[in-house]
């Protein structure tokens, strides 16, 4: 990753990541560094499912990706794996999918990379559900949003560390995992007069539109030690929705902002795609997936942004436009009515009860605030819900985050303009450190109502005042029962319910 650092944004970042045992990427250079290579930004785990996982690391410099995988945490009778060879041309990320790993046990792994010289390991573990014990996982988004970065004085993106206290059997990720249009400064002086100081880089000092300032906004995420922490013991699902790009964007749009020299969304997009599949383990291809966690859970992951039709008034009778697409409206449908897992979580990037406006006119999300019949993206949500209600498919839940608050939100045709669907529930959590919002309308077509709401007084309230939030998913594997708690950024349950297991 190409980086110029004036002083001032150079110490404030240095120091921090010296304090986190972190260095910033290298500046571009003719030369190789000399020494050992120096794994720059930790490791990671992610996508573990079905006895396979993802393990991702990035070094300052070309060489080959080691992996070391036990059993037991010394790592006695460990397997060497060898892994790709990072290059520049991948940012020097590198990324190995490990297989043939035994579902209920703990997995350890320890990275290296070799060039000439050997970099010193670090490491992490994962660990799979085991039937015979809970399956717990968490859920949030918005990370660095809205201005509100790491901040030194706080210790960090503490909510992490909150997580990683659960002992989760996973993360999900629901999107905005980096705020590439946010802009980060120094310091930014509250209304009351408090101040909040953000640790800043050069990648974070303007919007992303070249590929490494996309790269950049991963990296600057990865300075914060309770994330790295985190994401060395956790592994993760990660979705993608529009910060990771430019704010409400969809495919095809050309820009009427004067931060970006380059207006084509379609170009920024593909840059923003390729940094988000080097920085994160995640399987190359769709970020659309399914995962299977055993008789008690299937988790699809849909991605709401790559195949969206234009943001306008959201009125249309069009039932072949959407969110989705076609391809991913029938691979959905397909696997919904294939499943066997008691409980079905659909994790969405867009609320699908809530009204997100983009601008006076235009509409960003699902619903557009008419409580009639669906109209617009509502219409394959209800097609969705649809086939699988005549199927006979129960316990679908859907988790999310994207609106800045923590909600749940139950849903019965029994209040609905549309009847043809299983009562569900939606949960929304967010967001992990940015600045919070809401709450939002709820439209009626789907008859949600808003069993809880956890939302700030004002827009961008600062993350000081605490409306940062997570969720946590446990299912018990006796009663098959699935416990929802809605927490704040220490952990604290602010909210919680149990659903019954459907009926056999």
């Amino acid at each position: 990753m190409t980086l110029s650092m004036n002083r001032r944004t150079l110490f404030g970042a240095s120091a921090a990541a010296a304090a986190a045992g972190v260095l910033l990427p290298r500046p571009a250079a003719a030369f190789v560094p000399s020494g050992r290579p120096v794994l720059t930004h930790g490791v990671q785990s992610g996508e573990a499912n079905g006895g396979s996982a993802y393990v991702w690391t990035r070094a300052d410099r070309a060489g080959r990706m080691y992996v070391d995988v036990s059993d037991r945490p010394d790592f006695k009778h460990a397997r060497r794996l060898r892994g790709p060879v990072v290059t520049a041309e991948g940012d020097f990320t590198g990324k190995l999918r490990l297989t043939g790993l035994r579902p209920g046990e703990r997995t350890y792994y320890r990275v290296q990379v070799d060039g000439d010289h050997l970099s010193a390991p670090l490491t992490g573990s994962f660990g799979f559900p085991d039937r015979h014990k809970p399956i717990r996982f968490v859920w949030t988004g918005d990370i660095n949003g809205q201005g509100w970065g790491i901040n030194p004085d706080l210790g960090g993106m503490r909510i992490f560390e909150a997580m990683r206290r659960l002992r989760p059997d996973f993360y999900l990720c629901s999107g905005d995992t980096v705020y590439s249009d946010g802009v980060i400064t120094e310091s930014v002086t509250l209304p009351d007069g408090r101040v909040w100081r953000n640790v800043v880089t050069p990648a974070k000092s303007k919007v992303a539109e070249t590929l490494d300032e996309y790269r950049g906004q991963f990296a600057y995420n990865l300075l914060d030690a309770n994330m790295r922490r985190f994401l060395a013991e956790v592994p993760q699902l990660n979705q993608w929705d529009d910060h990771e790009v430019t704010n409400n964007w969809y495919p095809g749009e050309i820009l009427d902002d004067a931060r970006y020299t380059e207006k084509r969304v379609d170009v920024l997009a593909a840059r923003a795609r390729q940094a988000f599949f080097e920085w994160q383990p995640l399987e190359p291809g769709k970020v659309y997936r399914k995962y299977s966690y055993g008789p008690l859970l299937d988790v699809f992951k849909l991605d709401m942004r790559t195949y969206k039709d234009a943001n306008d008034a959201n009125t249309y009778a069009d039932p072949r436009r959407g969110l989705l697409g076609p391809d991913q409206r029938a691979w959905l449908i397909r696997s919904l009515l294939e499943s066997r897992a008691t409980w079905k979580v659909i994790a969405i990037d867009l609320p699908l009860g809530l009204v997100v406006p983009d601008g006076p006119t235009a509409q960003e999300g699902v619903a557009q605030g008419d409580p009639g019949a669906p109209l617009g993206r509502e219409l394959e949500f209800a097609a969705v819900l649809r086939a699988a209600h005549r199927a006979g498919v129960t316990g679908i839940v859907f988790l999310t985050a994207d609106v800045h608050y923590t909600a749940a939100h139950h849903y019965d045709p029994a209040r609905a303009a549309v009847q043809d669907f299983t009562p569900f529930w939606e949960f929304v959590s967010g967001p992990a450190n940015a600045g919070a919002f809401g709450p939002n309308a709820l439209d009626g077509t789907f008859g949600p109502r808003a069993a809880f709401v956890h939302a700030p007084p004002a827009a961008n309230t600062s993350p000081l005042d605490g409306f940062q939030h997570f969720g946590e998913v446990e299912i018990n594997p006796w009663s098959r029962d699935f416990t929802v708690r809605l927490r704040d950024l220490t952990g604290a349950v602010l909210w919680s319910t149990t659903l019954e297991a459907p009926r056999r």
